[in-house]
């Protein structure tokens, strides 16, 4: 089986009006040919910013960009048409599609109604800082341009536990509805981070569970989509996720993959998540992403050896979607912690070219973000995504040994002819390592797929082969006659 890799095909600062579905169409047999196996799909409903919306304001879930609501039929990316399509090209080309899943809030009331509510400290949710008041809150979903095609379901303050803004007073807070307690399953931060924007959903109202599982499944029929990326876990009952994934697994039949966004550094509270939703879902691997941060910025003083130090990939590795960087991260995102350009061939290899982990490579790296004038690494994630494609596979050896020049090789395996390479990199000074790759490559030359030596490398009797790495770079070594 070829190696699994996911594409996230999209970046914050699309322009309006993208046609982000029309380009997954045009490109999915590209996708295909470069080893992309599913496709990560930004939010497909209507935001509270209509055409403008990135999807995460997210308003009605059954409007896929069908009906005439917050000022457009479309959505950013394009029409429910269109999107459907997108998925029906990525699956003839044998490419999964994934759904980005917003259920932690609603945002865009069609309608503000009286509350008696108190409001909460903002760094400590479990701290009143007033008695119990009348709001007006913009929490009533009626959607009459949908006029209940779908579903008939209307949203009133009972379907939340509490929102941000009291159009009474004009003031932004933090505002508890009375009767209601926010989740104790979920993050711990700020003393309880039940809640984090708009109108918060109760996931202890089962008239909201019910229909949000009456939704998940219409939408897997409706679209026929593969899987899905869940928006904002930390916020969120962790039982409901539990209960949600497994009957939409037994209704619709599918494996669902699902990954959840964690947002968390302590790879200790992702392993405990995952053990709370009884592993249902796998989870992206944020504390990586900071290592790669920090070693991008280091100006070479980080300590190579431990890149994978305190890392989902290193301590369940199986459960690990591994990233460089996505949306939230890239340069004037909200969680900007941009890996920086020198370092994304070194960090890319690290995720695609071992054995561990379930890779997600950013669009904005591959194709770029024009209004960051960044202009992507494509022709490296060529290659790299090439050679996982075809050669990454077989037994891996670590050679994690010295402080700044670390590398590993893959032996290759029958079912992939002429596969196996050597990858060695450095974040200082380049250099050589003696480095096994297997007695069956004796005799054999290795060249540098990514063309920084000429040379060629011989591999001796004993498998091994002497590769070097120029400073502060990647060298993938295969097989001379590899066709790439």
């Amino acid at each position: 089986m070829v190696n699994g890799t996911m594409m996230q095909y999209f970046e914050w600062f699309l322009l309006p009006q993208c046609k982000l579905w029309n380009e997954i169409s045009r490109e999915a047999s590209n996708l295909r040919d470069l080893g992309i196996t599913a496709v990560w799909m930004p939010p497909a409903y209507k935001g509270i910013g209509g055409g403008y919306d990135v999807g995460y304001g997210a308003y009605d879930l059954y409007d896929l960009g069908e009906f005439n609501q917050k000022g457009t039929i479309e959505t950013k990316y394009g029409s429910k048409d269109e999107y459907l399509m997108a998925i029906k090209m990525l699956k003839k080309n044998g490419v999964q599609s994934y759904g980005d899943i917003v259920l932690n809030h609603k945002m865009g009331a069609d309608e503000a109604e009286e509350v008696m509510a108190r409001e909460e400290e903002f760094f400590n949710r479990n701290i009143p800082i007033s008695g119990t008041k009348v709001i007006r809150a913009w929490t009533k979903f009626t959607f009459p341009g949908r006029n209940n095609k779908y579903s008939s379901f209307k949203w009133d303050w009972n379907a939340f536990d509490g929102i941000d803004y009291d159009d009474k007073t004009k003031r932004n807070s933090i505002y508890k509805f009375l009767t209601k307690e926010w989740s104790n399953r979920v993050d711990k931060e700020n003393g309880n981070y039940d809640y984090l924007m708009g109108a918060d959903l109760d996931f202890s109202n089962r008239d909201v569970v019910e229909e949000l599982k009456k939704w998940g499944k219409w939408y897997i029929d409706f679209t026929n989509i593969d899987g899905f990326r869940l928006d904002a876990v930390k916020h969120i009952s962790y039982d409901f996720f539990v209960e949600w994934l497994e009957y939409l697994r037994k209704e619709s039949g599918k494996e669902l993959f699902s990954v959840g966004e964690y947002w968390h550094s302590n790879v200790d509270v992702l392993l405990e998540y995952l053990k709370n939703t009884k592993y249902v879902m796998s989870l992206f691997d944020v504390p990586l992403h900071f290592n790669l941060y920090e070693a991008s910025h280091s100006n070479g003083d980080f300590d190579m050896r431990n890149i994978f130090k305190g890392t989902l990939v290193e301590q369940y590795s199986t459960k690990a979607v591994t990233f460089v960087d996505n949306h939230d991260t890239q340069l004037g995102s909200s969680l900007q912690s941009w890996v920086e350009n020198w370092f994304k061939p070194i960090a890319y290899s690290l995720i695609l070219l071992r054995i561990e982990g379930y890779p997600c490579v950013f669009y904005g790296d591959y194709y770029g973000i024009p209004s960051r004038e960044y202009f992507g690494i494509g022709s490296y994630l060529d290659l790299l995504l090439k050679a996982r494609k075809q050669l990454a596979y077989g037994e891996q050896h670590d050679y994690f040994d010295d402080k700044n020049i670390i590398g590993w090789t893959r032996e290759g395996i029958k079912e992939y002819n002429n596969s196996g390479l050597a990858v060695l990199l450095t974040n200082k000074l380049g250099g050589q390592k003696r480095m096994y790759v297997g007695k069956q490559f004796s005799g054999e030359k290795f060249r540098d797929l990514l063309s920084n030596f000429q040379e060629k490398v011989v591999i001796d009797k004993d498998g091994f082969g002497k590769f070097m790495v120029r400073n502060g770079s990647v060298s993938v070594w295969v097989l001379d006659k590899v066709d790439i």
